[in-house]
């Protein structure tokens, strides 16, 4: 029986080897591959991108090859929409679609400006850029107070808020895949926002919610990757 790869794309401000730690829980026929954006990790020496188009653009033609091999896409907060870009990307190269996409945190991309609202289209203060940090509830207030670790964090995370605060949704025919959204109940994305999601799809559409607030996908995780397990296990028998 076929692998399936699972390209994970990072949120605002990690690395993609925050999904490092999945191998070991999945399943061994579920491969799990971070996906690593410019400018952090391996990739530090390259230039940070704010444009998430152009992003989505570069990553789909390093993952070609990849993506003729059984495949399925996820992301949470700004992976998510990346995810979503990225998989149009790989369309537009003509590779096949993904057995699965799942947008784990956000609100769909047709209700970005009352999500991230106009506050992230420009550059913002160190300060603001913390705060922002301690509202998402994922960062301990030690590494907040931790200068030097912040002054290598922040510009990072100054990219990836104007990733997402510049992001122009374009209409386009909607994906064939099947569309899984993933949401915590106390986060900032409401249920609407991640109904919203299935207009981008053709194929089938889920909605999950789980306790928590943005980083749900790590306080339930054990849940999280069941869901993943259990979608993409019919696809993985016909891969």
């Amino acid at each position: 029986m076929s692998a399936v790869n699972l390209f994970c794309l990072p949120y605002s401000g990690a690395s993609a080897m925050v999904y490092s730690r999945w191998r070991r829980k999945l399943p061994a026929w579920l491969q799990v591959r971070p996906v690593e954006l410019p400018g952090r990790g391996a990739r530090m020496a390259e230039p940070l991108q704010t444009d998430l188009q152009a992003l989505a653009r570069q990553l789909a033609s390093e993952q070609r090859l990849a993506a003729n091999t059984p495949y399925a896409l996820l992301g949470h907060s700004l992976g998510a929409l990346l995810a979503f870009e990225l998989a149009h990307e790989l369309q537009a190269l003509g590779c096949p679609p993904p057995l699965a996409l799942f947008a784990c945190g956000t609100a769909a991309p047709t209700r970005r400006e009352e999500y991230d609202g106009i506050k992230w289209r420009e550059p913002r203060s160190d300060a603001e850029l913390i705060d922002e940090l301690r509202e998402l509830q994922g960062t301990p207030e030690e590494v907040l107070a931790n200068h030097e670790l912040m002054s290598l964090t922040l510009p990072i995370l100054q990219a990836d808020f104007l990733l997402c605060g510049r992001y122009s949704y374009r209409q386009r025919p909607p994906l064939g895949c099947p569309l899984h959204v993933l949401g915590g109940d106390a986060d900032r994305a409401n249920p609407e926002q991640l109904q919203a999601w299935g207009q981008e799809t053709l194929g089938a559409f889920s909605v999950e919610t789980f306790p928590g607030g943005h980083f749900f996908i790590h306080e339930h995780e054990d849940r999280v990757l069941g869901v993943l397990a259990e979608a993409l296990e019919p696809h993985r028998l016909s891969a």
